[in-house]
């Protein structure tokens, strides 16, 4: 009888923690999410992964000295669908990333949007609904000559 009743205060427990530890994990915590920062450089990698994908970028700072900054966001298949693909990030791109920046002062962040220096802007956010939906396909997002402004992604 106490045997039961231990498991079942025990699963109990554990339907309640399991929720707030998954809420914990996807919560925004780690970013001062009432700032943004921008950076411009080059791709140094692309981490194109599940749970979180990471756009690292290499800054060169006044003095010449160079720090990776690290942008946070969702995995692959949640970027695909916003029309991020892993190639248009290649190393050696030259682009200029916002973000919100961790809070305890590493050069990190949660990437709100990046342009690449073809004028391209990526927001790996956009969802179908929104003010300006993300293309269909990849070869959508390319700038036309004729066109005045770059495509949102």
């Amino acid at each position: 009888m106490i045997g039961i009743t231990r498991a079942s205060l025990l699963m109990v427990a554990l339907l309640v923690l399991v929720p707030l530890v998954v809420q914990a994990h996807h919560a925004a915590s780690m970013f001062e999410t009432e700032k943004e920062v921008t950076v411009t450089g080059v791709v140094k990698e692309f981490q194109y992964t599940n749970p979180h994908s990471w756009l690292l970028v290499d800054v060169t700072n006044k003095d010449g000295s160079v720090i990776t900054w690290g942008f946070e966001a969702e995995g692959p298949s949640t970027l695909m669908r916003a029309g991020i693909r892993k190639s248009d990030f290649a190393p050696g791109t030259k682009l200029t990333i916002t973000g919100h920046p961790m809070k305890n002062g590493q050069p990190a962040g949660s990437w709100i949007k990046a342009v690449r220096a073809d004028g391209v802007e990526f927001n790996p956010r956009l969802r179908p609904g929104n003010a300006t939906p993300a293309p269909a396909d990849n070869n959508a997002a390319a700038p036309s000559a004729s066109s005045s402004a770059a495509p949102a992604r």
